[in-house]
């Protein structure tokens, strides 16, 4: 997002913003790793089941469940993975 009153400030991305977009990703991954194990679960017999083109694309599916839940409110995995990835760089961590 750039800042109307200091443009140059906003065009330089801060350490803290890339480790929240890494630490979101890696949040979104892991849930649809998660989402994806629940659906194997699920058995697909039935009158309403995609047949064998809902099992190729379930995968996909996940990983789209995934992305939605950690642009939501998420699973909590995303600021405990950020402050570890500052914490690592040798910056400081605002959640502890």
């Amino acid at each position: 997002m750039t800042d109307p009153l200091n443009p140059v400030a906003s065009a330089v991305p801060r350490a803290n913003e890339a480790a929240a977009k890494v630490a979101r990703e890696f949040e979104a991954v892991f849930a649809g790793q998660v989402a994806k194990i629940m659906m194997e679960s699920v058995e697909m017999d039935g009158d309403f089941t995609g047949g064998s083109g809902e099992a190729m694309f379930r995968g996909i599916l996940a990983e789209q469940i995934g992305g939605r839940i950690a642009q939501g409110r998420g699973l909590g995995l995303a600021s405990a993975v950020e402050a570890q990835i500052i914490r690592m760089q040798g910056g400081q961590s605002d959640a502890q």
